[in-house]
């Protein structure tokens, strides 16, 4: 009987430190070891590291989310400037354009764009009278 229960007995693992169980789901993620040879490797059990490798990769997933969202902000930040960059060039343009009487931007520049001038000039000729 006393065999038996020997035979029977729950394998102990060891505590695991964070920088490990990187290292590990590293490995498996990079396919330079597999679970069941990490589980013997590292005296682990494979149930607690399906677990890491789940919890590792949602992390990772939140950190790519943020990240995107992140770029996404400036990327939005950038259009506004240059947006505005765009309209003060067009103003002058607009303006030089009215005052020498000379139409550079359909000579020079593509044509939604020399439109678009074409556009405030009319607003600006409205408003002066």
């Amino acid at each position: 009987m006393n065999e038996q229960n020997e035979h029977c007995r729950k394998n102990s693992y060891k505590k695991v430190g964070y920088d490990l169980k990187l290292l590990i789901i590293d490995q498996i993620q990079n396919a330079q070891i597999s679970i069941n040879r990490a589980a013997i490797k590292y005296q682990v059990s494979r149930a607690s590291i399906y677990y890491w490798l789940k919890k590792y990769s949602t992390l990772e997933q939140k950190k790519l989310v943020m990240s995107k969202k992140d770029e996404i902000k400036k990327l939005k930040e950038k259009i506004e400037e240059l947006e505005f960059v765009k309209d003060f060039q067009q103003d002058i343009i607009a303006d030089m354009e009215l005052i020498t009487g000379v139409d550079m931007a359909k000579k020079s520049l593509p044509k939604t764009l020399a439109d678009e001038i074409e556009k405030k000039k009319l607003n600006r000729s409205k408003e002066n009278g």
